[in-house]
């Protein structure tokens, strides 16, 4: 095998409709380096019309897999040729590997906040206040149902779309689960164990205010927060305020990253080196 066929079939890539700034890119490449993988991470720009032939070029080239952002996440799946339990669940594709030949579509976004969630807690058993009806909401809230949350409430301001997320978790994962209709400071409820701000309140604007009401936090509830920039938003700095522990959202990217890079090459990648890099870059 040539060097440069070798080349090819040693590259994964992340496919989105707007390539620029994507902080997975420095994260990824520096785990390969780290490990002294002769891979690349490559982020290309592919708009939903080339969506087709750009998985057929990645087939082609014998990519071992790929990420892909919104606007693709659902429109991929008539691409592949099979899913993995979470993305049948929720219907949507952010991880794609290449298996036995078959490019088998998974989704990270919930796996990445549920290994970061159980480097603190257990979800098996316990009570989750969920903001947010959206793509990661919606991730976080299959992945903590297939884990075993014994109650999920979704807090969203659209009754649709939030009744939408509850039905899925009800019908397919048969879990205890409700929708309240965010208007006005949200009250989390007593026996609550894990508050996630799952919206993107707060994403490049540390005064952004999530309405909760502040008072019904209590000291040792895990409030979670999937916005990664800045690391610690206002919500986290409340919570922790009133005896909570914080779970911030670089965490999450984090572990999104390592499930990826194990799918694609069976290795588990050292994830200091990974989060080291996030920082790095992040100027944090």
């Amino acid at each position: 095998m040539s060097q440069s066929q070798h080349f090819l079939h040693e590259l994964v890539g992340s496919m989105s409709q707007g390539a620029d700034g994507n902080p997975t890119v420095v994260m990824v490449e520096a785990a390969f380096r780290h490990h002294g993988l002769h891979w690349r991470y490559i982020n290309m720009e592919v708009s939903p019309a080339d969506l087709g032939a750009a998985v057929k070029g990645a087939r082609a080239m014998g990519f071992r897999g790929f990420n892909c952002s919104l606007p693709h996440k659902v429109s991929v799946i008539a691409h592949l040729d099979g899913l993995g339990q979470s993305a049948a669940v929720m219907g949507a594709v952010n991880c794609v590997v290449l298996r036995d030949g078959r490019l088998i579509g998974e989704n990270t976004d919930g796996k990445g906040f549920l290994k970061s969630l159980q480097s603190m807690i257990d979800p098996r058993g316990k009570s989750v206040v969920l903001f947010g009806a959206g793509g990661a909401a919606r991730a976080i809230a299959v992945e903590l149902g297939l884990a075993g949350v014994r109650h999920i409430t979704i807090v969203n301001r659209s009754e649709q779309r939030g009744a939408e997320l509850v039905n899925v978790l009800r019908e397919q994962l048969q879990l205890e689960a409700q929708l309240v209709v965010w208007s006005g400071d949200y009250t989390v409820p007593e026996g609550t164990d894990v508050v996630i701000n799952g919206t993107s309140i707060g994403l490049y604007d540390p005064e952004a205010r999530l309405a909760i009401d502040l008072d019904s936090l209590r000291p040792g509830m895990i409030a979670a927060d999937v916005v990664f920039n800045p690391v610690r938003t206002r919500f986290l700095t409340e919570a922790a305020a009133r005896g909570c522990r914080p779970l911030d959202g670089l965490g999450m990217l984090v572990n999104q990253g390592i499930v990826g890079i194990q799918y694609w090459t069976g290795i588990d990648p050292q994830p200091e080196v990974m989060r080291q890099a996030l920082e790095s870059v992040m100027g944090v």
